[in-house]
């Protein structure tokens, strides 16, 4: 699908984005292209595939065994704050 110059601009308009007029050539062949390769995906034939929830069927993920490894170091991190109180970090206001 060939994007014109006028499409890539609205595009990067709404990405808030401010192409120069060298890099909209560059944007409307890289656009293109993905959007060539999102069609060819959508004219995929998948009739009759199974929908996998994970691509490797029967093989689960190696976790390793959830251990605490840290300290806590709360009232360490607390002494060195301006102000606390309850535990809890006391900072300026910023909005009324």
């Amino acid at each position: 699908m060939a994007l014109t110059r006028e499409q890539i601009a609205g595009i990067a308009a709404l990405a808030r984005l401010n192409l120069t007029p060298a890099e909209i050539p560059v944007y409307q062949e890289s656009l293109s292209k993905i959007l060539d390769f999102v069609g060819a995906l959508q004219r995929a034939r998948t009739e009759g595939v199974t929908p996998m929830s994970h691509p490797l069927p029967g093989l689960s993920q190696r976790l390793r065994p959830d251990v605490v490894t840290e300290q806590d170091c709360h009232e360490e991190h607390q002494r060195n704050a301006p102000q606390v109180a309850a535990g809890l970090y006391l900072v300026p206001k910023v909005i009324e």
